[in-house]
């Protein structure tokens, strides 16, 4: 199994970048990783913390129709250049936490996306070096108030609710490119959205470079890549979950808010 690196708070509230054990344990290292943390003596038993997201960024740069079935079923074309969108960091919640259903919409809906890890500051990159500043890869849940989305014309009001970007559970430093992204809603045994992340049109270290183009990336912040086929509406009670091949699963559950 590949090495997966969390970010955790113990019982004194204190925050800690680990790597997580098969025991579920979790060895800390002084500085995030992608700062070259090192691991410690310092062991947390799964009793004595709680899981966070595995990063806290700066931003979160989202991309828009990123697969070609998806701008189909938003009813557009693929845009000829990455289509960019920022969500706030505190839109940013841990897996087996509530999304929060706000009061000013009637349709949220969620994305499952491959999530990228930026480890180094980035700016005026090319493609080739784009791939040297992606530390690693986790999950995002990219929430949508679909409604707002449509009745503002721009998308920071309907993605930037607080909540709405799961992430985690954790970051791993690798994913196969043929790599398998599917959700799954409540008990349903069947996945919602299915489709290999190769299928993206614009992929990771192009993404990496155009942003990079128009802002600069730090350590720690993350990309999410677009989100495939099969969109669709959570409802307070919901449980939601996607799962990407090679990196875990992020599930959280819909309340009202």
């Amino acid at each position: 199994m590949a090495q997966r690196y969390v970010r955790v708070q113990n019982l004194e509230g204190k925050i800690y970048y680990g790597l997580l054990q098969l025991s579920l344990s979790v060895q800390v290292l002084d500085a995030p990783p992608w700062l070259e943390g090192q691991p410690t003596d310092l062991i947390l038993k799964p009793e004595n913390y709680q899981i966070l997201t595995p990063c806290a960024p700066s931003k979160v740069v989202a991309v828009g129709k990123n697969y070609a079935d998806h701008a189909q079923e938003m009813g557009s074309t693929v845009p000829k250049e990455p289509l960019i969108f920022l969500k706030p960091s505190t839109s940013i919640i841990p897996t087996e936490t509530q999304i929060k259903y706000p009061p000013q919409s009637q349709r949220v809906d969620y994305e499952g996306e491959l999530a990228l890890v930026i480890g180094d500051r980035t700016c005026d990159c090319t493609p080739e070096e784009a791939q040297t500043k992606i530390w690693g890869y986790t999950i995002a849940n990219d929430v949508t108030a679909r409604d707002l989305q449509q009745q503002d014309g721009q998308w920071t009001r309907a993605k930037g609710f607080d909540t709405f970007c799961p992430l985690g559970p954790w970051i791993v430093r690798e994913v196969n490119p043929g790599a398998r992204l599917q959700t799954f809603l409540n008990d349903d045994r069947t996945p919602v959205q299915s489709a290999c992340i190769d299928e993206m049109v614009f992929p990771p270290d192009v993404l990496v470079s155009y942003i990079s183009q128009v802002m600069t990336l730090l350590p720690g912040d993350v990309v999410l890549t677009g989100t495939p086929f099969g969109v669709g509406q959570l409802h307070i009670g919901d449980r939601i979950r996607v799962e990407i091949e090679g990196i875990g699963r992020l599930e959280n559950t819909v309340t009202k808010r």
